[in-house]
């Protein structure tokens, strides 16, 4: 069979790329790239504009004019098509799309629109490309000659949970007590041990509760990726485990806040409850700042406990490697080799995650303390030290200051022309966040602290990587799911998200009440 088919689309495709990246590097674009505010993509449209429109064009060519025979060379080549299809649309998303949406958001007021409808909802451009892939199968249907490089979209999935590893070091962990530690720990299994529980009750598919645990118990989207070829998930069921993550994330941005107000919790516990009762990272950040505004220690503490649960992930997909196979194995299940499961189901993918994890714990992309790729150094260089004027536009202001803490800080800051101390940017850090201070100095203050926190360059370059392969690989994703699909699936994933979500919720704020205090 021959799988190339003569068709102009890659071509054309090849050439709308080497136009964007033209336009943009000659500016013939930068009116739309200054009124959406995507200047930080503009380097990303010259670089794989011409790169993938390179590919494209002469791949295209060959496709259109070429000769085809049955073989390996044809079957690879035909999947370029879909491949440059779905990377077109994601980056058609991304670079303008979901900067328009973000504009429109902004419009509608800094509360309603920039942080509940943008922030919360999470409408970027991974939501937005998904959503687009949805609408184009259903809509207008999958082309013929895009149809192998569609099923591409997984391998960019798994590439990216690969590279996923280099952002995160043990040097994080640090500052967890085992308290910390096992509760995680506890919710974790607890939840994901819950959902494969309630799935069996309510006669989901095996690859449907499988998955949906991995998102519901870990870290959302990043689980639900890396646990899908483990229990063979439909593309339709990592949708459902996204969109039940998305909608349970939605309602505790609105309730952690007033509750832990309620109750008047303390930083580190309301950190520790929103680390780990809320599934989406952004979500987990989003609480922790609407609850402190002011500073960022509560900030701080979610972001630890929300990276503990992401090392949890190998434990969970070895944990639902073995549970499928058990599951499936029918009357076979006492006779299911544990070691041969290990061997042959569980994805190299995670171990590649591991492997990152490791490396990136001795310092070989980043110092080992860093913090997804970023370190405190206050090795600053002199164009970076703060100019006479911004610290007379500082210290007029420091009469607004009332605690201590920030005074100090900001003395030893002005003194220094540069921030000393990695506890003094939490605390500079927490002032201009606070807002007490004018714009113009709040602008130096965030200045002097990007002056002193750096990211590796590896780490960036990995980071920028990530980031566009979740966005092909999504967007592909998105492109598998039809609305007939997901009306067969029905709605008890759903159902079986918010009982364990809220049950969560609900037991881990019992146990940070009575045993976690302001002191980890």
């Amino acid at each position: 069979m021959v799988y190339t088919k003569k068709h102009p689309a890659l071509l054309i495709m090849g050439i709308i790329f080497v136009a964007i990246a033209y336009l943009a590097d000659s500016g013939g674009i930068s009116g739309l790239i200054d009124y959406l505010k995507a200047g930080k993509y503009a380097g990303e449209m010259v670089g794989m504009g011409y790169a993938f429109g390179a590919v494209a064009v002469v791949v295209g060519l060959w496709h259109l004019a070429g000769s085809h025979e049955e073989g390996n060379l044809d079957y690879y080549m035909s999947t370029v098509a879909g491949a440059i299809f779905i990377l077109l649309v994601a980056m058609l998303v991304r670079w303008y799309l979901a900067p328009l949406v973000a504009l429109i958001s902004t419009g509608l007021g800094p509360v309603m629109g920039a942080k509940y409808l943008h922030q919360v909802l999470g409408l970027n451009y991974v939501v937005l490309g998904i959503v687009a892939g949805i609408i184009i199968v259903n809509v207008f249907k999958i082309p013929e000659w895009a149809e192998n490089g569609v099923r591409l979209s997984r391998f960019g999935l798994k590439t990216g949970v690969i590279l996923l590893g280099t952002l995160y070091s043990l040097a994080e962990l640090q500052s967890l007590g085992k308290l910390s530690a096992i509760m995680v720990g506890f919710f974790v299994l607890g939840s994901v041990g819950l959902v494969l529980f309630l799935g069996k009750r309510r006669n989901i598919p095996s690859s449907m509760g499988g998955v949906l645990s991995a998102g519901m118990g870990v870290c959302g989207v990043s689980a639900s990726v890396a646990a899908a070829p483990v229990v063979q998930a439909k593309a339709v069921e990592i949708a459902y485990t996204i969109g039940t993550i998305l909608i349970w994330g939605v309602g505790c941005m609105f309730l952690f806040p007033v509750i832990g107000h309620i109750l008047d919790l303390g930083h580190i516990q309301f950190g520790a409850w929103a680390g780990t009762g809320i599934l989406n990272s952004a979500q987990v950040a989003g609480a922790a700042l609407a609850y402190q505004p002011d500073g960022i220690e509560t900030l701080k503490v979610a972001e630890i406990f929300n990276i503990t649960r992401v090392l949890f992930l190998p434990i969970i997909v070895l944990w639902l490697a073995v549970w499928y196979v058990k599951q499936e194995g029918g009357e076979t299940t006492q006779q299911v080799n544990v070691g041969a499961v290990i061997f042959e189901k569980f994805p190299v993918f995670v171990l590649g995650f591991i492997l990152m994890f490791a490396l990136s714990s001795t310092g070989v992309f980043a110092p080992a303390q860093h913090y997804k790729g970023k370190y405190f150094d206050n090795n600053v260089k002199q164009s970076m030290l703060l100019k006479d004027d911004q610290i007379s536009a500082v210290s007029s202001e420091m009469g607004k200051l009332q605690r201590d803490d920030r005074k100090q800080a900001l003395k030893r800051m002005l003194d220094n022309r540069k921030v000393m101390t990695i506890d003094d940017e939490t605390v500079i850090r927490g002032i201009y966040n606070a807002k007490v201070l004018s714009k113009d100095a709040n602008k130096v203050l965030k200045g002097a602290t990007k002056a002193v926190r750096h990211t590796a360059k590896k780490i960036s370059k990995f980071r920028q990587w990530i980031t566009l392969l979740f966005a092909f690989g999504l967007t592909g994703l998105g492109m598998q799911i039809t609305f007939a699909s997901m009306k067969q699936a029905g709605g008890q994933p759903l159902v079986i998200g918010g009982i364990v979500g809220t049950t969560k919720a609900v037991l881990s704020l019992i146990v940070i009440l009575f045993f976690v205090s302001e002191t980890i």
